[in-house]
């Protein structure tokens, strides 16, 4: 049995989990999620808990057992407690503003670049510097997140762009000086 996909996923309340066929769906107090489900992966709920099940032992149906307890946690804990990214724009006049439901960045280029998320996905500014990218889907909000971040990656020489907050940025060293330059 996966190590993973063998512990039981404990359903908060308020929480409902249902399958229907190949469709798993989650309804919680921030919202609904729903995912198509891989015709070897069980579920069964009982008692308040969620076990993951598997029809047979090849390679590939293990890695979706632990596959599919790692999603269905995703899924409760979004619902649930939600989650969010947060970004940090370093660098002279980098800076983020909210334009309605879109997001207005300037990174040093010779325009403003203009940012609609999904639907699900909720975007503020709480500072200049700061975006935080929130929503319940785990996945979308990391997608989103790395979308605005490749707007302007981080550049290793002085540390400019758009970061993830506490990602370091690994630097390198810059040109030396030539000692002996036009000899």
């Amino acid at each position: 049995m996966s190590r993973v996909g063998k512990k039981p996923i404990n359903i908060s309340n308020g929480v409902k989990v249902q399958r229907t066929a190949q469709q798993v769906s989650v309804k919680g107090p921030k919202g609904e999620l729903s995912a198509q489900v891989h015709e070897d992966i069980g579920f069964e709920i009982k008692d308040n808990q969620v076990f993951i099940t598997r029809s047979s032992d090849a390679k590939e149906i293990r890695s979706l057992h632990g596959l599919w307890r790692a999603l269905m946690q995703n899924m409760i804990t979004g619902v649930t407690e939600g989650y969010s990214r947060k970004l940090e724009l370093v660098g002279v006049g980098y800076k983020a503003e909210m334009k309605g439901k879109k997001v207005q960045l300037a990174l040093g280029y010779s325009h403003p670049i203009l940012f609609g998320p999904p639907e699900a996905i909720k975007i503020e500014t709480p500072t200049p510097t700061s975006i935080v990218v929130s929503g319940i889907d785990k996945q979308l909000v990391g997608q989103v997140a790395a979308k605005i971040r490749s707007f302007r990656p981080p550049e290793p020489y002085k540390g400019k762009g758009v970061k993830y907050e506490g990602e370091h940025i690994r630097r390198k060293a810059g040109k030396a000086a030539a000692a002996g330059a036009g000899k």
